[in-house]
């Protein structure tokens, strides 16, 4: 068994996008040397996923560890990588993706969610805003999606994050709204009416128009605190990574 990493992210057209993902898993130390690769779904020519598997497979990868960099397991994305690479029989909804052309066995791990590390991250970011945490607020804000069943895990999991970072912060309450179905000024609105002060936290990997221009203008009018920060960049990113490779190698070695 020759074992490898596929690191999979959304990709963008944003040369920077590209870089912070890159510059991320440049900081890896896993224990023993693994080939990594690192694809994106769509938008960076001669990176796409294909080609991630055509790079590992070429080094002589026979078990291949897919870690998706998304932030939820509600993304749709994750569940059509998820066929395409065929580690599920069927995607849950239809999708044009095809299956790609691989020979190694693959082991499918999981995106962000509610992991310890991400909230470390998220409070990072958020930190700086905080002044009165007795009377604050921390709002995460995430894509969300308008598919039954996507929208409950974009729920559960984000709803167990908001929860981590509050212990964390020491705030006085954390919630989060959604942009799909949409209901992220609605909670704003609600803890303002009770007297907090709301701090926003986007729960997107990468600053883009989410977080510079759809947030901001679903709050307009309203009092907030906002940095826009997002998860990356962050010394961390790469830990959280680590530890998911190293579980899975370690399920591997088991079987």
């Amino acid at each position: 068994m020759k074992p490898g990493v596929l690191i999979i992210s959304h990709g963008s057209r944003d040369k920077a996008w590209v870089s912070i993902v890159d510059e991320a898993v440049g900081h890896l130390s896993l224990e023993e040397e693994l080939p990594v690769a690192v694809s994106f779904l769509e938008l960076v020519e001669g990176r796409l996923i294909q080609d991630g598997i055509n790079e590992l497979e070429s080094a002589g990868v026979t078990d291949i560890i897919v870690i998706p960099l998304f932030v939820s397991s509600g993304s749709t994305h994750i569940d059509e990588i998820e066929y395409a690479l065929g580690a599920k029989p069927a995607p849950e909804r239809e999708t044009d993706l095809e299956r790609f052309e691989v020979q190694a066995n693959v082991h499918f791990g999981y995106p962000v969610d509610d992991d310890p590390d991400i909230a470390v991250m998220l409070w990072d970011k958020l930190r700086e805003l905080s002044v009165h945490p007795e009377r604050e607020i921390i709002l995460l804000v995430g894509h969300g999606s308008i598919h039954d069943g996507f929208r409950q895990r974009w729920e559960v999991g984000i709803s167990s994050l908001a929860e981590r970072v509050r212990l964390l912060s020491g705030v006085a309450a954390a919630d989060y709204g959604l942009l799909n179905p949409e209901n992220v000024r609605e909670r704003a609105e609600y803890w303002i009416e009770k007297g907090h002060d709301v701090l926003v936290a986007p729960l997107f990997l990468s600053e883009g128009y989410f977080t510079k221009v759809v947030i901001p203008k679903r709050l307009e009018g309203l009092r907030y605190a906002y940095s826009g920060s997002t998860l990356l960049p962050h010394p961390l990113l790469p830990h959280w990574i680590e530890q998911q490779v190293l579980r899975m190698l370690e399920k591997l070695r088991v079987h």
